[in-house]
């Protein structure tokens, strides 16, 4: 069964940082494209951030650019997504999502019909 279960979320001060993690079960994390999106209330779910197969390339949406990162670590099959430098705005809820056809470059991001598999999602609250 192909599972991701997130976890990292909480509540941080504008400036502060957090890690999500992914957890990644029933496939090999190497072997599929894996995405942050956030969906905010009120608003619609945003691509945050993905990496793509194989080679690592990545894909940050414009308003996290320089701040987050994400990461891919193949022997615990893992994805984390490091986010410094929180702000208001970037309060959301926190999904990860994989597909075999995610491919993530700078600029861009691109799949098939549909993302195969999606977490249940972890809260990140930015206060002031």
């Amino acid at each position: 069964q192909l599972r991701l279960v997130e976890s990292g979320g909480g509540l941080v001060q504008i400036g502060g940082s957090l890690r999500l993690s992914c957890a990644v079960s029933g496939f090999t994390v190497n072997d599929y494209g894996i995405g942050w999106f956030r969906q905010a209330p009120g608003k619609q779910r945003e691509g945050v951030s993905c990496i793509s197969a194989g080679d690592d390339s990545t894909y940050y949406t414009s308003s996290v650019e320089g701040r987050f990162t994400i990461s891919r670590d193949n022997a615990k099959n893992m994805v984390y997504l490091q986010m410094n430098s929180l702000e208001p705005e970037d309060t959301a809820v926190y999904y990860c999502t994989a597909d075999q056809s995610l491919v993530c470059r700078s600029g861009t991001y691109y799949y098939g019909a549909d993302l195969e598999v999606w977490g249940q999602g972890t809260l990140v609250t930015v206060s002031s």
